[in-house]
């Protein structure tokens, strides 16, 4: 395959590079699954209303993300560990977000630090905080993001309590992972993916190690990590962070009308509707079918972003005739990453931008501020 046309390709062409519980990570869903089948699912039922006969000859995909111009409404979602997918990840995948002209937002549990992933960029991030036990530490990275000169803090709200899942158990998968026989079984077989690996020191959770009350060793981190999510989270916590953070806060995690009004009333700014790529609450409903009533819910002057299920530029169109005003891609990005670095990410990207230009023509508009439910022939 000398050029992958979908992300199906990609998501191929990873498999093949990258070793099987790296690959299983990013590729698994909580208990059953279905909501992560959902979130893909649903795309699907949403129908587009073909129009002809129009001047379609200037097309655009650039929008407006956060106050800040977008070349197309689609930002990299965070994701834990995305560095052991190619060596340096989230600073592979930064500089492809900036090349592009999207957004990056970094993970608190990446493999790359706030300070690397800033050594890359000329332009600022946003930083994605999980709230943990340690309230000096939850407040030593919101410092550090702010010395990092990132505009926006994404706040996880949805992760008080890991959701289980069964391909990570079967992989024996663990936070940071452990080499145990199988394991370097599966890397064996990826000797592409070693020697890359083998050049780089980046290993571990870097905005964790050495910042993280005596997190020192392997030993002391896999501790630290299993223990410090939070289960006592409540929208108080909202208010503190955001006056800590003092930026532009975007709430992610909401799936319900009345969480996304409570966000918005404890100083979000913007918020994600999201399931956590189907990896939490099983059975719970798919992004896209939650998204309208969520828009409504919070009124026209609040930016509502959409999480999950994104496989294609014509998913990203269905979100926005529904009221998005931008997504966040998390596998596809990492599909790419894992099969050729930052020039699979680009490839990503291009995908995705091919796929929106050519329906948006097909559909008659040319901009993104036409997007809107008239580009549907129905909507579930």
């Amino acid at each position: 395959m000398n050029r992958p046309l979908t992300i199906d390709d990609v998501k191929a062409l990873a498999r093949s590079r990258v070793p099987k519980l790296f690959f299983d990570y990013v590729d698994s869903g909580a208990y059953t699954e279905g909501t992560y089948r959902a979130n893909e699912a649903d795309f699907a039922a949403i129908h587009f209303r073909q129009r002809v006969m129009r001047d379609i000859s200037a097309r655009s995909q650039a929008s407006i993300m956060m106050g800040a111009p977008v070349t197309m409404p689609v930002a990299i979602a965070p994701t834990g560990s995305c560095g052991m997918h190619w060596p340096d990840g989230e600073m592979r995948v930064a500089e492809a977000a900036e090349a592009f002209g999207i957004p990056f937002t970094l993970s608190t549990m990446s493999i790359c630090s706030i300070e690397d992933v800033a050594s890359v960029r000329t332009k600022p991030f946003w930083f994605q905080l999980y709230v943990m036990t340690d309230r000096d530490f939850v407040q030593s990275l919101i410092d550090r993001a702010k010395a990092a000169k990132c505009s926006a803090l994404v706040l996880t709200v949805d992760l008080q309590i890991v959701g289980q899942r069964h391909k990570d158990i079967r992989n024996d998968l663990s936070s940071p992972p452990k080499l145990t026989l199988k394991h370097l079984v599966q890397m064996a077989a990826r000797p592409g993916w070693c020697m890359r690996m083998a050049g780089t020191p980046r290993h571990t959770f870097r905005n964790v190690y050495g910042h993280a009350k005596g997190v020192n060793d392997l030993a002391t981190l896999n501790a630290w990590v299993n223990e410090q999510f939070d289960e006592r989270l409540q929208w108080s916590d909202v208010e503190w962070i955001k006056e800590r953070w003092g930026g532009p806060l975007i709430v992610k995690g909401i799936l319900d009308s009345d969480d996304a009004k409570a966000a918005v009333d404890h100083g979000a700014d913007a918020v994600i509707v999201s399931n956590h790529g189907g990896r939490q609450l099983d059975g719970a409903r798919s992004s896209i079918s939650m998204l309208p009533r969520i828009v409504d819910a919070v009124g026209p002057h609040v930016e509502v972003h959409l999480d999950g299920g994104i496989r294609s530029g014509q998913d990203v169109l269905r979100a926005l005739a529904l009221g998005a005003r931008g997504v966040y891609i998390g596998r596809p990005y990492l599909y790419g990453l894992g099969w050729a670095g930052r020039a699979g990410v680009m490839s990503v990207l291009d995908i995705i931008k091919r796929e929106m230009d050519i329906t948006m023509g097909l559909c008659g508009i040319t901009q993104c501020d036409q997007i809107d439910q008239s580009i549907l022939e129905s909507c579930n």
